[in-house]
Formats: structure tokens, sequence, C-alpha cells
């Protein structure tokens, strides 16, 4: 064993509290406004630049710090090595993949809640009446009645996954929590969602011992939506072989076209079966928020479970998502484990009759993530949310028209809420090389800075999507978006005289 170093014994040991209070005090008020300045100035910068290979060897390549080097130089790395170089979802015109942008106030509320550094799995403190209003605010928001459960989560994938356990107790039929499913005279669980379902539903089902065969993949018609019909004829066949299908999962905002699956549909046949109806509203749901875009999730109200993403089209900083059960009991009686040590008292820090988020989730240690929504729905209200969630679908179809006006453009899937699939396309160039074409233009656009969406596959041909979750784009950033297209394209095929 080695020896703690003399000067680093006993009451000699520096303290991880500032030494220098009024100097720390400096140079926290240099990092509040150095980040400010960050946010005011973004639409200045590129969307996105690559990493100098100088930049990544040194950050990757440093020793361990086993000697400090204190706050200062290490805000000045922070400064030259990693600020410079984030993936860019904050900038205007940052839509790649399904993220979101955050506020500088709700960056501000994360200061807070890192100040303050509550765990909050219970305990008598504010931090878990704040999460409790919260959940009911959400609940409220989404359409469900009083008296409905939630707990907020880390992200979309986990939420959804606390809903398929959920879903996996109430329907299995018999004492899952005790056998986990595993008995020889137990039924095959199975459960059924689109084959353009986010990819939480494999992990999960692989995750929470189901196996992966108990997803049953139901094809999508030309809008990409599930096809009701031939689920109802899966789960026949399922039973007629012994199955027990226990949970049908419908998704609100695809990932990949921004569809919604026919809810009200799901609802009715879930409750035929007698299913747990499950939806995936990562970023979808909240479309609830506003009267413009609530009739997309349609029948949403009546699952029994709904996961969503608050970082996503909520414009919150991440991680904080949220999952949504119609009753309180159906997250207890699923999560409830108490141990001795944990055990509730009346009165005292582990008093008080406020919701208990341990005991409706898998998680104890828990950070104060209900405060930055809880300050944002108080200085900006759900309507001011829905506003911008309204002009991200207005703004999807705008760019929609300009590729169908577009005559080197193509349209390769429908624009029902704020995602934009297209590529370049124009007259006389071969069928094969329009793939690779596209690819350049993608990574054009983003190592040039001039935006960043992402790429992905429809109908077996290379596709430019744009998923519109930014509150800080505006009709220009996509006239941009589509010169940008045309101008790299055209250079790209164009001979060289």
């Amino acid at each position: 064993m080695t020896d703690t170093p003399r000067h680093l014994t006993d009451d000699a040991l520096p303290p991880l509290d500032p030494a220098d209070w009024e100097a720390f005090r400096a140079l926290a008020h240099r990092m509040v406004d150095d980040s400010i300045d960050f946010l005011r100035d973004v639409r200045e910068r590129p969307a996105w630049q690559p990493i100098p290979g100088a930049v990544r060897d040194r950050i990757l390549h440093e020793p361990l710090p086993r000697a400090g080097q204190g706050d200062a130089a290490t805000y000045d790395d922070f400064l030259h090595l990693v600020r410079p170089y984030p993936n860019g979802n904050i900038h205007p015109r940052f839509w790649g993949w399904v993220m979101g942008t955050g506020t500088p106030q709700s960056a501000m509320a994360d200061f807070l809640a890192s100040v303050l550094n509550p765990n909050v799995p219970g305990l008598e403190q504010a931090p878990r009446y704040v999460e409790q209003v919260v959940v009911r605010w959400l609940a409220e928001a989404m359409g469900y009645p009083p008296g409905a459960g939630g707990i907020l989560m880390s992200g979309g994938t986990m939420a959804n996954v606390l809903g398929l356990a959920v879903a996996r107790r109430r329907r299995a039929g018999f004492d899952v929590r005790t056998s986990g499913g595993h008995g020889v005279d137990e039924p095959r669980l199975t459960l059924y969602a689109s084959t353009e379902v986010h990819g939480w539903l494999a992990k999960a089902c692989d995750f929470l011992g189901l196996g992966t065969e108990a997803f049953r993949r139901v094809p999508v018609d030309d809008a990409f939506q599930v096809d009701v019909a031939a689920m109802a004829r899966m789960i026949a066949e399922d039973r007629a072989a012994g199955h027990q299908p226990c949970c049908i999962i419908g998704t609100a905002g695809t990932v990949q076209t921004g569809a919604t699956d026919d809810l009200e549909a799901l609802a009715d046949l879930a409750a035929h079966e007698g299913c747990w109806f499950h939806v995936d509203g990562a970023f979808g749901a909240l479309a609830a928020l506003s009267p413009e875009t609530a009739s997309q999730v349609r029948g949403m109200s009546r699952a029994d479970s709904i996961a969503f993403d608050l970082h996503k089209w909520g414009y919150l900083p991440f991680g904080v998502a949220c999952l949504l059960t119609r009753t309180d009991a159906d997250l207890v009686d699923t999560f409830t484990m108490q141990a001795a040590y944990l055990q509730r008292e009346a009165r005292g820090t582990a008093g008080g009759d406020a919701i208990y988020f341990a005991s409706r989730g898998i998680e104890l240690t828990r950070r104060f993530s209900a405060l930055k929504v809880w300050m944002l729905f108080k200085a900006s209200g759900l309507d001011l949310l829905g506003a911008h969630i309204a002009r991200n679908v207005r703004q999807a179809a705008y760019l929609d028209a300009l590729v169908r006006a577009a005559p080197e453009l193509e349209s390769l899937a429908p624009t029902p809420l704020n995602i934009v699939n297209f590529r370049y396309a124009p007259a006389g160039i071969a069928a094969d090389r329009l793939d690779p074409v596209n690819r350049e233009i993608l990574l054009q656009l983003q190592e040039r800075g001039i935006a960043v969406p992402s790429g992905t596959t429809i109908h077996g041909r290379y596709a430019i999507r744009v998923a519109i979750t930014n509150h800080r784009s505006t009709t220009a950033d996509f006239d941009a978006l589509v010169d940008g297209v045309r101008t790299i394209g055209n250079a790209l095929t164009t001979p060289s005289s």
C-alpha cells in the first residue's frame, strides 16, 4: 500500500472547496459570462467543425493527473480543447438525428440543481415535491387523468424500458417479479410494434429477459404507419401457438420519418386483446402541447403508459425524459422493494408524504432533473413551448415545399410532422450515382459548417434527413440548407472543363 504523501495528511489536507473564495467567485463569473456570450453568438459559428488531430490526441493521450493544475488552468483547457468542438446541436442549423437545443435559462437551472446537489429518491426535501408537481403537470398536458403515475428518467430509452417492465408485470398473467418468466409452464410473452419503431425495443427485450424473438415486427403502410390489421392477425397467430401477447407499442413520431401510428386504432386493439398499450412518444408526444399539432397524437391519452423526452422537443438540456402510467399503482406494484436501511419515518429527514420515486423506478441515486423542467415551465409557460413546436412543424412543411419546387431535388417520404427526407437527384444523373453523391453532399454540408442534417435510407435510397426540434431555426436557415445542397450537388455532378 502506498503511503499518503506527508503534505496531504491530517489537517493540512487541501480542501476541495476553494481555498480562496473570492478568486473562485471571479473565475465563476468569468465562466458564466463566457457561456452567455457563447450562446448569444452561436449563429456566428459553424454548425459543426472537425476536431483537429492535435486536439484529439492531446485529449486522449493526456496522462493520469496525479497532481492538480488548478481551476483557472483547467478552465483554460476547456476553452481550447472542448468548447470549440461539440456536435453542434445548439446551433440554429443543426437538424441531425433528433436532438434538443437547450435554453440559457434551463442551463442555469442545471447549475442551481448541481449547487444544491440533492439525491432525489425520496426523503423530506423540496426537490421531490418539485418533481411530483412536474410529473402532475406533464400528465395533465398529455391528457392523463388525476392519479396518474410518473417518474423522470435520463432519456427516452430508459423511460421506454421501464414502461415495458410495467407492461410485463401487468399483462404477463403470472408473477413475473418472482419467477422472471422462466418457468417451463409459463407462455412466451410477445409484444408488437412497427418495423419503424426505435431500436430501444429490441434492447429492452434483451435486457428484460424477454428475448428479441418476443418482439413481433409489424409492417407499415406507405405513410410509414403500422398496419393495424396485420398486427391483429399476428396477435391471433401467437395466441393459437400458445404464446401470451402482452403489449402493443405505438409510436408518436418515428425517428426516421416523423410518422405517428393510428393511436386510436391501437388503443381499440389493445382493449380488445387485453394487451397493455404503450406509446413511445420520444419526441412526438410533445405535439400535444400545441392546438395546431395535438391532432397528430390523437388517441395517445388512452395509452396505459407514455414515454417521452423533454430534452428533445421540450428544448431542455440533456438529459431528462418522463414515463407516465395511467395509475400510480402501475409503477409502485412493478418497482417497490423496500430495504431496511431505507425505512421511511413519520417525521424527520426520511419522513413526509410526497411521492417516493425510488419505489417507482430502478434508480436509487437520482439527480434533481425536475428543477430545469419546473423553471422552464414556470418562466416560459407551456403555451410558448407549444408555439415553438408548431413553428417547427410549419418549418418542415416549408422545407418540403422548397424541395418539391426545386427540379434538382426529390422528396423521399411524406412530411407529417417535423422530419423531411429528400435527396439531390437532377435529371441526367445515373441512378447508381445518386447515393454516393448525396452522401458526399451531407458530409460537405457538415464539414463546411453550413448545416448538420443526418442521413438515412428510405426504400433503398440514401436520403438527407432533416429533423427539426430546434427553437433557434428560422426560415432563412432552410433556404440556406437548400442552397447548400444544390451548390454542392452541382459542383459534384458538373463535368470539369
